[in-house]
């Protein structure tokens, strides 16, 4: 059997195989893909983003246990610091959520940034879609932690959570930052600490300011301290809540065009910039491009032009 079949019929070490292809960018693992897709679009896919520090993994460590005791089958993609030697996630799957490392029904994997500064790898979008043929119920993607930049996720994931915590500034980078407009639920971690009531009603004011969605949704907020699982059982309603929201109002199918078109124009933009850069590289033509900016005999902006004209004519 290919690697497609196997994964279709849930073997995780075909799955681990095929991850690790995409993440290496072989062609072969293009292949694999193409027959999964067509048995992709059933898992509830959740994103889970903040600032460093705020207790992400914790918090999802507790969601997972949740979800097993609901009996529901769970992927699991963290995606950690590129490693400046080997390229790398800094942070191994089994460093994270260990106790589940030996259910069946939670798979785990990690994968490195790879210079992406919006929170996630490229190769997440292909990775969340091997989980999602594998049968799934529910994918959490947890973002790398880079802040304000984290606003990828929202282009990804049906709910994306944005979690903050009290006393680590996050209350100043939560009125700052882009992450406000993409979270579907706003949770507010290790509540035990001073100031998270303080930050939740600071929240309310920001998203009061900005209640412009076109779904007509209010972002809930929840005050978690996930090492004890205090606020848990709640903010997995919540997660229903947006789920079943989302289908009761027919949003899910409108999101989901959404999420296509933008995964669609990112793998385009990757593979004409890759085949671009290889015609260029191949004729000499960059090393051409290269002398012709240094000697300041044009400006790249022409130069993208007369490149541009020349592959696709008006």
């Amino acid at each position: 059997m290919s690697l497609a079949q196997k994964i279709l019929k849930g073997d995780i070490k075909a799955a681990a195989r095929l991850i690790r292809d995409i993440d290496d960018g072989s062609e072969s693992a293009i292949g694999e893909l193409k027959k999964l897709f067509v048995q992709t679009g059933r898992a509830h896919i959740v994103g889970i983003t903040g600032p460093p520090g705020v207790g992400k993994s914790t918090l999802m460590d507790k969601i997972i246990e949740a979800l097993r005791a609901e009996n529901k089958t769970v992927g699991v993609i963290a995606v950690d610091p590129s490693s400046p030697f080997s390229g790398g996630a800094f942070l191994g799957d089994r460093i994270r959520m260990q106790r589940h490392s030996l259910d069946e029904g939670v798979f785990i994997h990690s994968l490195a940034t790879r210079g992406n500064l919006g929170g996630i790898s490229r190769s997440t979008y292909d990775v969340i879609k091997v989980m999602d043929a594998m049968g799934r119920d529910v994918i959490l993607v947890e973002t790398v932690g880079v802040g304000q930049d984290e606003v990828d996720i929202g282009n990804t994931v049906d709910t994306a959570i944005v979690v903050l915590a009290p006393g680590l500034g996050d209350d100043i980078q939560a009125i700052k930052a882009g992450i406000l407009e993409i979270g579907d639920i706003f949770v507010i971690n290790k509540c035990d600490h001073e100031g998270s009531d303080t930050l939740e009603q600071e929240l309310k004011i920001m998203l009061a300011m900005g209640d412009n969605r076109a779904d007509h949704w209010h972002p809930p907020i929840y005050q978690t301290e996930a090492l004890s699982g205090k606020g848990i059982e709640q903010l997995m309603a919540g997660i229903q809540l947006h789920y079943d929201m989302l289908h009761q109002k027919g949003l899910y199918q409108r999101r989901e065009r959404e999420l296509a078109r933008f995964e669609f124009l990112e793998i385009l933009r990757s593979s004409v910039m890759k085949r671009l850069q290889q015609q260029l590289s191949q004729n000499g033509e960059l090393d051409r491009i290269e002398e012709t900016l240094v000697k300041r005999e044009k400006d790249p902006y022409t130069l993208v032009e007369e490149i541009m004209q020349k592959i696709m004519p008006r």
